[in-house]
């Protein structure tokens, strides 16, 4: 009898990917803190959680018309917000909040933990089961 991993684990498998794109982003903000016009960005993650879930790519290509056209894509996916500042605009146009983005980077990484410790505990069971015990 096969194991189906998607019952067998839940949904913290796609919690994993989610939570390390979201820590990259959220890097990305803290690391852009002082460059001019930069607009601080998030990710929903109720949506790219149910993309992830649904197994769909994130990634939306552009069309090429002619052969001539530069190939690219864009690094924007649908779940990919900008953040609404908190602060006045400081002259420079950025809208990144420093505190605020450690604050959520934090937040990330303790349910990036919890995620982590919740499946090994289900891999624990799925072999204490294999084992017979």
């Amino acid at each position: 009898m096969a194991i189906n991993f998607d019952n067998a684990l839940g949904i913290h498998q796609h919690t994993l990917g989610v939570r390390s794109q979201r820590a990259e982003v959220l890097a990305s903000n803290m690391a852009n803190a002082d460059t001019p016009n930069y607009k601080a960005r998030d990710i929903d993650f109720q949506t790219a959680l149910s993309r992830a879930q649904s197994n769909q790519s994130g990634r939306q290509s552009l069309a090429r018309t002619n052969e001539r056209h530069i190939a690219m894509s864009s690094e924007m996916t649908p779940e990919m917000k900008f953040r609404v500042p908190n602060q006045p605009d400081t002259g420079d146009g950025n809208t990144v909040d420093v505190q605020a983005e450690r604050n959520n980077y934090l937040q990330n990484s303790l349910e990036y933990q919890a995620s982590v410790q919740f499946l090994g505990s289900k891999f624990k069971g799925l072999t204490k089961a294999l084992k017979g015990e």
